[in-house]
């Protein structure tokens, strides 16, 4: 049956049973034992009607528990416990209906985001069509007041553009020609003409939309425990309740029992907090792919970090630069057109300061090799060139020399990051590159270390200078530079062996593999989406490290929750059962306990939606 049918039907019964209570009072007791059987029939409709569809499945449910119950309780005579009970059933299920939606309000409230149709200008003309039908490559224009239906670039117009609804971070940021925009994310002020990249479903916020709803519907281990405990409790409750009636002789006090012991509380118990829990990281910009990451990343011990774009701000220049053959902007074209088929922050640096300087880059290169942790080899007009680490040059047979090595150093203790370019088998220049520490990071690693988290670790594969500064001013425990994505990977695997429950935050492109092989892998979103939302098991969509406290925050609340629920349904199963076997729990009193307990477990899971955890940046 439909839920509006349900819910009147629901208030039908209550007013009979109303109806009963003048009647008896007026003494009209014949009236009022028809008007009871008739709220017992009605009730008893929608609750038969599940038990008969899960018992064809083989089901053992609740409400053929009920069913039971009922039928005992009318051969018994007993109307006003018959009635009672299908009314509070129903009555309990209404409430529960009720508050479980508003455990689902932020995902909700996602979904409804989204437009429905979008301003495209095709072929000079300009049209409103469904966001459904929007294609690659369409120039879409948003103006003030209207939400971005694509991801793409912006490709002319400026804007204040809110992205609180992908992010979590509030408050909006100006925005002009160059820069990528969301969708989802809602124009403050202005107007832009943006080039779809993503539409429909590939888009961040569609996909963002998707992994909520996975996340809430997989249950965490203790969920699953819970749901195997219930599939064997259930129909073993049928079984105690014959033994009961069998041990008495009473017929109401093995119904009731039959009803009350039903396990409601316990198994929406654990659910109902992972929904709330997920749906509030979805709210504050944390995607967190399951109950099960839920609970490793509450258990928590040690966190590690990458650095650059995640301790770092990921947004690093280039501070100098040192040409030790040709002319200093020759040299940098070089480097930035075999950069340019790098997805390294660094190497993104080393092009936007050629463009910068509106060098042009003209030459493709060809030959590429990434070297993981490393940097880049590649052709350029048929020269051999080689940008990255000492050890990617030395290792390519260029040698650095004491004098430029000697300078490199210097420039690694004032916090840089020193890479390296050879033309052809000789070391022609070499770029300073610093990357800031991000604000929020001393305030959510001081958060972090009072929430539980005992050790911190920095692995980089910059230079060990840069990284032992970053160490210093953040207060971590360990620092290890010039690392491998492999050796990184390798590092957390030993953590792990030696007992150690291990996060690792990183950008969920080169840190991929330590981001599976920790306990919990936390990627920033916005630096590598794709790539994050695959492999990690959280994604910070804003790229801020106080969203790791939060998550972490959230995580040990969200398991204190189900735990409180889980001994507050235990608790009231066994005070009502002795409750029951010692004469003192009646059937319509005993379901009125059990769906008022039903009912706490959500309202108590519902406190998470306000949870706020969030470290507090101060500078």
């Amino acid at each position: 049956m439909q839920t509006k049918t349900i819910h009147v039907i629901t208030l039908l019964a209550g007013i009979l049973l109303l109806l009963a209570g003048v009647l008896e009072i007026s003494g009209a007791v014949s009236w009022r034992q028809g008007v009871l059987l008739t709220a017992t029939v009605i009730a008893a409709a929608p609750i038969v009607t599940k038990a008969f569809r899960a018992a064809v499945m083989r089901i053992v449910t609740i409400e053929l528990l009920v069913t039971l119950a009922v039928a005992g309780a009318v051969y018994l005579g007993e109307y006003v416990e018959s009635a009672a009970v299908t009314f509070l059933f129903l009555l309990g299920s209404w409430l529960e209906s009720r508050s479980l939606a508003k455990t689902r309000n932020s995902l909700q409230s996602l979904i409804a985001l989204v437009p429905a149709t979008a301003t495209v200008i095709r072929e000079g003309s300009t049209a409103s069509v469904p966001v459904d039908q929007l294609q690659q490559g369409d120039r879409v224009r948003i103006r003030s007041g209207e939400r971005i239906a694509v991801d793409g670039t912006i490709a002319s117009g400026q804007a204040a553009i809110d992205e609180a609804a992908v992010t979590g971070e509030p408050g909006p940021t100006l925005k002009s020609a160059g820069d990528k925009v969301y969708s989802g994310a809602l124009i403050d002020n202005g107007s832009i003409d943006v080039i779809a990249e993503r539409v429909g479903e590939e888009t961040t916020f569609a996909r963002m939309i998707q992994l909520v709803e996975e996340a809430q519907e997989s249950g965490s281990r203790t969920q699953k425990f819970i749901d195997r405990f219930a599939a064997i409790y259930t129909p073993a409750t049928v079984l105690l309740s014959l033994l009961v009636y069998v041990l008495t002789g009473k017929l109401e006090m093995a119904l009731t029992f039959l009803v009350i012991a039903c396990p409601g509380a316990l198994v929406i118990g654990v659910p109902v907090s992972l929904v709330s829990g997920i749906g509030n990281g979805a709210k504050h910009g944390v995607l967190i792919k399951g109950g099960e990451a839920m609970e490793r990343l509450s258990r928590i011990d040690t966190a590690v970090f990458d650095k650059t774009g995640t301790l770092t701000q990921g947004r690093p220049e280039v501070r100098a630069i040192r040409i030790f053959e040709g002319e200093e902007n020759d040299v940098l074209r070089l480097a930035a057109e075999a950069e340019s088929a790098s997805e390294h922050p660094l190497g993104y640096t080393v092009v936007q300061e050629a463009l910068r300087r509106g060098i042009q880059l003209t030459g493709q290169p060809e030959q590429v090799e990434v070297v993981k942790g490393g940097g880049i080899r590649a052709v350029i007009a048929g020269q051999q060139i080689v940008i990255g680490s000492r050890k990617l040059l030395e290792t390519s047979g260029i040698g650095i020399g004491k004098g430029p090595d000697e300078e490199a150093v210097e420039l690694e203790k004032l916090g840089n990051t020193v890479v390296f370019i050879g033309v052809e088998g000789r070391l022609t220049g070499m770029f300073a590159i610093a990357d800031p520490i991000r604000e929020e990071a001393y305030a959510a690693i001081r958060h972090l270390r009072r929430s539980g988290v005992t050790r911190m670790i920095l692995l980089t594969g910059d230079n060990r200078h840069t990284a032992q500064l970053v160490g210093n001013q953040l207060g971590l425990d360990e620092v290890h530079a010039q690392m491998l994505p492999e050796q990184k990977a390798a590092f957390i695997q030993r953590l792990r062996s030696d007992g150690f429950r291990v996060a690792m935050a990183g950008d969920g492109i080169n840190d991929a593999p330590a981001l599976a092989t920790a306990d919990i892998g936390l990627a920033m979103g916005e630096g590598g989406t794709d790539i994050a939302m695959e492999t990690a098991d959280i994604v910070l969509m804003a790229d801020r490290l106080d969203q790791f406290a939060h998550a972490y925050g959230l995580a040990k609340a969200t398991v204190r929750n189900m735990k409180q629920n889980l001994t507050l349904a235990l608790g009231t199963a066994l005070l009502l059962i002795s409750g029951v076997l010692f004469g003192q729990v009646l059937l319509a009193g005993g379901m009125l306990v059990h769906e008022l307990s039903v009912l706490a477990v959500i309202l108590n899971a519902i406190r998470l939606n306000r949870f706020r955890g969030r470290a507090t940046v101060t500078t």
